[in-house]
């Protein structure tokens, strides 16, 4: 009572603070829509571009506060405002040849400082005269030969700059550091063992080529960075609606076979199959929307952000004001998606003009607007995956970089027409990822087997100046949410047993597949027997029973229909497929229940199979499932005489038990005909890809996102996120102190260990290696051995407040920076 008490005071706590937040906030302000024009038609004509009149420039957010003028979060004590306002002709700004700034401006002004001087990353006022190369360009690297051309080329850099290198750090820094990176976990204590006592002087290469051959673990870590870059969620705004499809299953078999970039880019621009269409299609909002939200312009936006860094939100509503992009580019970018006339629209009101059909770099090649929009995404997707576009490659390793470094070689990573810090490492690597064959786990081992990316951090604190275009070593970031929830779990055991994901985890063995034997045969209905076709638009619902003695480990199952099929599973529908020559494939583990006596009903299977065609045609359904119990026996069940069948128009279903009944009659069966043949390698893949059980942790980038990780910064993907917020929270302090998800998990952790009854100090000693890959040092041994030495006493009769303390261990250790920080 007192713990369900103490939840719904947090609860009640929780609902005022954001009541209060809510209640009190107007709209952030927006920096470039709101602050430039005010800034350019008043100040820029003296303190910006060249112009910096009594020493005082406006191009940058850094001159702008080095000039003295004003004090983020204090309008009152910000001297531009009271010179802006001055009544007094010798003062006032802009000088009194000029004209005044109106009063709703000036809130403006005000409200904008009150609100820190917020500043978008990489704008300036100075006229950018850097003209962002398009086409690719051989670099020369400058020695030594057989250094890391990542090291051959800083090392030039730091010389020139006049920074000394970085030292290397010591092994336990770089297997967290590279493990947290490459696959998203923490390192166990065994792989820390083995590594530090490796006496392979190349040591760090192959724990880096060990780490990315991990090829579970890595897909499901850059899940994430995916999702948000392409806007891919398991929930959220759309899918209810059905105006938002997923391409999760795509994505995550495209990670795990390490899919080339250019072909991934490809299938994402112009759909093979439905499965990777969601990506272009983007959210069709309820109701009447902005012309700036419609999803042609949604298409525009994604394509543009995602693959080239160039940020056409501005441009979709009017030209814009921090870059070369204009009203109509946005338009015929949107315009080679759309399939009916675009009228284009500034500012929401229509200008008269039709878009034509175009993209943003013609003299790569053009767009035939003639053709239809599958024609056209096809041209688009060849342009943009074209040798020549340097600038496709330039973008996804300047994300890859600042992925693993901390910040882009570009910044902001949407801005790709601001200059790089160092031009030639950007073209290396963008050439490295062509030459390669695009793929991307070449430029992530290139930049983690690099002697910079193995070298000491800088940890930013409050006063830093994060946009310092000097690079001098790597940048510690923070975990995602999802780093930080996989290394909890990891820590306690705590973490949920099924994924929200729609896909099937791990990947295929080809040895497994070949050898998997298909049992089912294709079954249909009485109009179908003595080999007449069955009649066109036939829909009939088949069902068989499946008892499990024990346990499941794995249960795959396959399933496939000449049309169209609704698979049911204990009358819960798992599965739907609308094309016989690709099968459905479908794990049953949280679906099937366990029959451990004859009392238990058995698990009922039901699939809803439809024929299509205009006339009679050949019909079929094949089914197989594969399950491996975790007493290692094996059940198979598949299609055949043994099912029933019934049409779907005589089956009733019972109100109360929700089950079916119908006159259930014998099916017929066609063994397996050689014009099925085609797809027996696909069913057999399909079965041997249930390679993870529920012994494998789940992983955060699988399951919906909660309140702690929403609180801790993964974003609800209606737009393209494309980098995290580092800055802590009021509800991210609060969840972490005071959260319920935290606190079960620790719960739950805190009670494995004391039942692992260790000895104190090796109890310590096992906590700080598995979450910071090192010893506890003297003092915080001290610490923690004092902490456990009150729950040693003679009268402490269970062993409560013993889980208790290392509950509170656990928590404080990762609140630690050293935890919640990739350095």
């Amino acid at each position: 009572m007192r713990m369900i008490t103490g939840v719904v005071c947090r609860v009640r706590v929780l609902i005022l603070i954001v009541a209060s937040v809510l209640g009190t906030r107007s709209h952030a302000i927006d920096f470039a829509h709101e602050v430039v024009p005010v800034l350019r038609a008043h100040c820029v004509k003296c303190h910006g571009g060249d112009e910096a009149k009594g020493g005082f420039s406006l191009n940058t957010r850094k001159l702008f506060l080095e000039g003295g003028a004003a004090e983020p979060g204090d309008a009152k004590e910000s001297h531009f405002l009271e010179l802006i306002a001055s009544a007094d002709i010798d003062m006032q700004m802009p000088p009194k040849d000029l004209p005044r700034v109106p009063a709703e401006q000036r809130r403006i002004l005000a409200r904008w400082v009150n609100e820190g001087l917020p500043w978008t990353s990489g704008f300036t006022f100075r006229e950018n005269s850097y003209v962002p190369p398009l086409l690719p360009r051989q670099v020369n690297l400058p020695g030594p030969v057989g250094l890391n051309p990542i090291d051959q080329i800083l090392r030039k850099h730091f010389k020139e700059a006049g920074l000394v290198p970085p030292k290397p750090v010591d092994d336990s820094t770089f297997l967290r550091r590279v493990s947290l990176d490459l696959v998203g976990l923490l390192p166990t204590q065994e792989q820390r063992r083995r590594f530090l006592a490796s006496e392979n002087a190349n040591k760090r290469q192959v724990l880096v080529d060990d780490l990315l051959g991990r090829d579970v673990d890595y897909a499901e870590h850059w899940l994430t960075f995916w999702n948000d870059l392409l806007r891919n969620d398991y929930t959220g705004t759309g899918f209810i609606t059905g105006g938002r499809k997923q391409i999760s299953k795509w994505l995550y078999r495209s990670l795990i076979e390490n899919k080339p970039y250019d072909q991934f880019a490809r299938e994402l621009i112009a759909p093979p199959t439905k499965e990777s269409r969601g990506f272009i299609d983007g959210i069709k909002w309820r109701g009447e929307v902005s012309a700036g939200q419609t999803v042609e312009i949604q298409f525009a936006q994604s394509v543009a952000q995602s693959f080239l860094g160039i940020n056409l939100k501005c441009a979709s509503c009017h030209d814009s004001f921090i870059d070369q992009w204009k009203l109509t580019d946005a338009y015929s970018l949107a315009a080679v998606y759309s399939n009916r006339k675009l009228d284009i629209h500034r500012c929401d009101k229509p200008t008269g003009e039709v878009a034509t059909p175009a993209w943003l770099f013609p003299e790569l090649g053009s767009i035939d607007a003639g053709l239809s929009p599958d024609a056209r995404l096809k041209q688009l997707a060849d342009l943009m995956t074209d040798h020549r576009n340097g600038r496709f490659a330039r973008t996804i390793v300047n994300r890859l970089w600042a992925q693993l470094m901390g910040r882009g070689i570009v910044h902001p990573l949407d801005a790709m027409h601001t200059e790089p810090w160092n031009e030639d490492l950007l073209d290396y690597l963008a050439n490295a990822l062509v030459e390669s064959g695009y793929d991307l786990k070449s430029v992530l081992r290139l930049i983690a087997s690099s002697d910079v990316y193995g070298a000491e951090s800088a940890v930013l604190g409050s006063g830093a100046d994060a946009d310092e275009d000097v690079f001098g070593r790597r940048r510690a970031h923070r975990m995602t949410a999802e780093q930080f929830m996989d290394a909890v779990w990891q820590l306690t055991g705590g973490g949920p047993s099924k994924i929200d994901a729609p896909v099937i985890r791990g990947k295929m063995d080809p040895d497994a597949a070949e050898g998997m034997d298909l049992k089912g045969e294709w079954i249909w209905g009485q109009s179908q027997s003595q080999g007449k076709p069955a009649p066109a638009g036939e829909t009939l619902v088949f069902q068989t029973e499946l008892r499990v003695p024990s346990a499941i480990e794995t249960a795959m199952a396959v399933i496939t229909v000449d049309n169209a099929f609704d698979l049911y599973i204990n009358r819960k529908k798992v599965l739907s497929g609308a094309e016989w020559s690709e099968p459905g494939v479908v794990s049953l583990t949280n679906w099937l229940k366990v029959q451990k006596n004859d009392t238990v009903p058995a698990n009922q299977i039901m699939v809803v199979a439809r024929n299509a065609g205009s006339g009679p045609n050949l019909a079929g359904l094949f089914f197989q499932a594969q399950l491996k119990l975790k007493n290692q026996s094996m059940i198979t069940l598949a299609s055949g005489p043994q099912w029933t069948y019934s049409d779907e128009k005589q089956i009733q279903r019972k109100a109360r038990s929700g089950k079916f009944e119908g006159p259930w009659k014998k099916v017929v069966s066609s063994g397996r005909p050689a014009v099925y043949a085609g797809v027996n390698g696909k069913l057999r893949s399909g079965l041997a890809r249930g390679t993870l059980g529920d012994s494998t942790m789940v992983r955060a980038g699988l399951v919906k996102s909660d309140f702690l990780m929403r609180s801790l910064g993964r974003p609800n993907r209606d737009q393209i996120v494309t980098s995290r917020p580092a800055e802590l929270t009021t509800l991210e302090a609060i969840d972490l102190s005071n959260g319920e998800t935290l606190a079960k998990a620790l719960q739950t952790g805190a009670g494995k260990y004391v039942d692992a009854g260790l000895p104190d100090q090796e109890l310590v000693e096992q906590i700080f290696i598995a979450s910071l890959t090192r010893s506890p040092t003297s003092d915080e041994l001290a610490v923690c051995l004092d902490a456990l030495k009150t729950t040693q006493r003679q009268d402490v009769e269970d062993v409560s407040e013993r889980e208790t303390v290392v509950q509170d261990l656990l928590w404080a250790i990762l609140m630690m920076p050293e935890f919640i920080m990739v350095r």
